[in-house]
């Protein structure tokens, strides 16, 4: 195989740009070099790709909205809880106020997590204090993997302060570490505490982190979904605990001790008792206070926003921290998603586009089906049950008709009676946690979005067997009433066939068409399954992206996607004699990737995703049809042997 990698390089890791270059030498750079020449990554942004090239439009269009909004100039729409959404971004936007009060916001909550006195103390409060901070693990309801239509208790461990558990291993961590223990003291002064003291919190807290680092799940453990699937019996689980009163805690959390909880982390559950007890107590308490003086940041003043800075900085090379009018508005949106992401649908969505876009979801779909029915290494068994699965599938397309019902929970208390951005940040937080666990007892409602209207992506949900297209994703280049048929299948067609082909990656094909993780295959037919997905796994472990090498167990279940994305798209395009050079161009420029290195090592090490250049290239690389097209030859640098091209769907 030929490590197109060889052509990448430049400083940090940047890909230079090569005019000139050859599609049949790398198809990438043939197509996004003159982009990558004369696109300037945004001093408040760390890349940019052309999901974010929509996104900055997007944000650009609803900033605009929110200002015009907060200003009188325009009026709210009658959108469920919109003006809710306008009322926070007002509050956000008042650094005036913001300013004047400092750490004030935050006080009590601060001195109550640096007066606990003890583990015992600690215990007594832990579900109270779990309302505002952190806890060495959490809970949430959702589906039952292999019951979907009812919900289910979840527990995980938390998260770690470096992206990853492998970053624990990289050169950069101890100096990253030392960047976010610097910071931490920092903010801790601000927000008057003694700096002996502060030092002690923040050296406390990486201590601990370094305890969690050593059993939580790394990305790549994450990436094995149906693996999250551990239910035990609620005695089973509770016995696990030795020094935390985790009935206790159950009860005021959940409000019961459910029969059964899913335990997502095993190995973390097997080293609670390591994690959780008297003797880490001091660390314990430091870590809780560390976490929560970097979160709350962020909704103080200007001066906290950029004493949190260095530390986010340092993950991802972001030259300049965002506006705070930029702030404000994802501030807004981030409480507000899905209702701001209605608004944005119904005002920027047409229905002409809607309605071209759902044809092309039906001809993918079609498309897919037929694939199937011809696929040579299936039974015909699994063909049938392959079948049903994509028939049943269940599709989301532009933004929803309603609004789900957290929406009307959140109430936006003004500075005029005495909210604050923190405090309501806070209030919002605990009507969501309340939420989620009223869902316990309640049927699983599966017209909920998995995102809102306004977000550029797309998705496949496994337990609800759904497909769900934001309306920001459906515009140039993924697509366009204005592009030929070919340009469109070779973007958003092949991302519509890359989210059905999730159905059937490594993980979806481990539940059925309800959404339940059941085995629909046979054993042979799964044994040759499991061998191709080897061969996705080979195809991209290893290969170099600027100063990392891609794990190709961790990106496998999105290069399947994008393997079969691309595969029914080019042969969509050519049912209606479309022009596959189009195609495979701008499958090439959905691609299109700008990354300062720092972004490139974060990103990288949590990613289930391959890096936009190698989504191109390789994925091209594995089509027949190219070679054809563009009379490629042994000797150029696309060329990869026919025995060395995955196929699958």
């Amino acid at each position: 195989m030929k490590n197109i990698s060889a052509v990448r390089g430049g400083s940090g890791g940047v890909i230079e740009p090569k005019v000139g270059t050859r599609p049949q030498d790398n198809i990438y750079l043939a197509v996004n070099s003159e982009w990558l020449e004369k696109t300037d990554i945004p001093a408040d942004r760390s890349r940019m790709a052309a999901f974010d090239m929509i996104d900055v439009n997007v944000e650009k269009h609803l900033m605009q909205d929110f200002a015009d909004f907060a200003a009188g100039k325009k009026a709210v729409p009658a959108i469920a809880n919109l003006d809710k959404a306008v009322n926070l971004y007002k509050l956000a936007k008042d650094f005036d106020k913001r300013n004047a009060d400092g750490a004030q916001p935050i006080k009590a909550d601060l001195t109550r997590l640096t007066e606990l006195k003890d583990f015992s103390d600690y215990n007594l409060n832990a579900a109270d204090l779990a309302s505002f901070a952190s806890i060495p693990f959490g809970l949430s309801v959702d589906p039952d993997m292999k019951n979907t239509k009812v919900n289910l208790l979840g527990f995980s461990g938390p998260g770690t302060y470096l992206p990853d558990t492998t970053t624990y291993e990289t050169e950069d961590a101890p100096k990253l570490l030392a960047i976010l223990q610097k910071q931490s003291v920092k903010l801790l002064e601000m927000a008057g505490i003694e700096t002996e003291q502060a030092e002690q919190y923040a050296a406390d807290a990486i201590k601990f982190d370094a305890r969690l680092a050593k059993v939580v799940k790394s990305a790549e453990e994450w990436a094995d979904y149906p693996a999250c699937y551990n239910p035990m019996k609620i005695a089973d689980f509770e016995a696990k605990f030795k020094d935390f009163k985790i009935k206790q805690y159950l009860v005021a959390v959940v409000g019961e001790e459910p029969d059964r909880i899913n335990v997502e982390e095993p190995r973390y559950l097997d080293h609670i008792n390591e994690i959780i007890n008297e003797a880490n107590f001091a660390e314990i308490k430091s870590w809780m206070i560390v976490n929560f003086i970097n979160g709350a940041a962020s909704d103080l003043s200007q001066d906290f926003r950029e004493a949190a800075f260095p530390f986010s900085q340092a993950l991802s090379g972001q030259p300049e921290l965002s506006s705070g009018e930029k702030q404000a508005y994802h501030i807004a949106n981030g409480a507000f998603s899905e209702v701001v992401g209605v608004y944005y649908g119904q005002t920027y969505f047409g229905a002409e586009a809607k309605k071209d876009v759902e044809d092309m979801i039906h001809r993918m779909l079609d498309v897919y089906e037929e694939r199937l029915l011809a696929n040579d290494w299936l039974s015909e068994a699994t063909k049938q049950k392959a079948v049903g699965k994509l028939t049943a599938l269940e599709l989301k397309i532009g933004y929803p008709e309603k609004i789900e019902d957290i929406y009307n929970r959140l109430e936006v208390t003004p500075a005029s009676q005495g909210g604050s951005l923190y405090s309501n940040d806070r209030a919002f937080a605990i009507a969501e946690q309340k939420y989620n666990m009223e869902q316990l007892h309640k049927e699983v409602d599966r017209t909920v979005w998995a995102m809102p209207a306004n977000l550029v992506n797309a998705c496949y949900d496994p337990q609800r067997n759904d497909l769900t297209f934001p309306a920001a994703i459906l515009q140039a280049p993924f697509y366009d009433l204005k592009q030929d048929r070919a340009t469109n299948f070779g973007g958003i067609g092949s991302v519509i066939a890359h989210e059905v082909s999730h159905a059937f990656d490594n993980n979806g094909a481990q539940f059925d068409k309800f959404g339940n993780m059941t085995n629909w295959w046979t054993d042979e037919d799964y044994a040759e399954f499991k061998k191709r997905t080897q061969a996705e796994i080979d195809l991209f472990d290893g290969l170099e992206y600027g100063p990392v090498k891609l794990n190709g167990k961790q990106i496998v279940s999105e290069n399947i996607a994008d393997q079969g994305g691309l595969t029914a798209a080019v042969e969509a395009a050519k049912n209606e004699n479309d022009d596959l050079k189009k195609l495979f161009e701008n499958f090439a420029r959905i691609w299109a990737n700008k990354q300062l290195v720092e972004s490139i090592k974060s990103q990288t090490a949590v990613d289930v995703h391959a890096p936009g250049p190698d989504r191109a290239n390789v994925q091209i690389q594995c089509q027949d049809d190219f070679y054809e097209v563009f009379g490629v030859k042994p000797t150029d640098g696309m060329w990869l042997d026919p025995a060395e091209r995955v196929h699958i769907w």
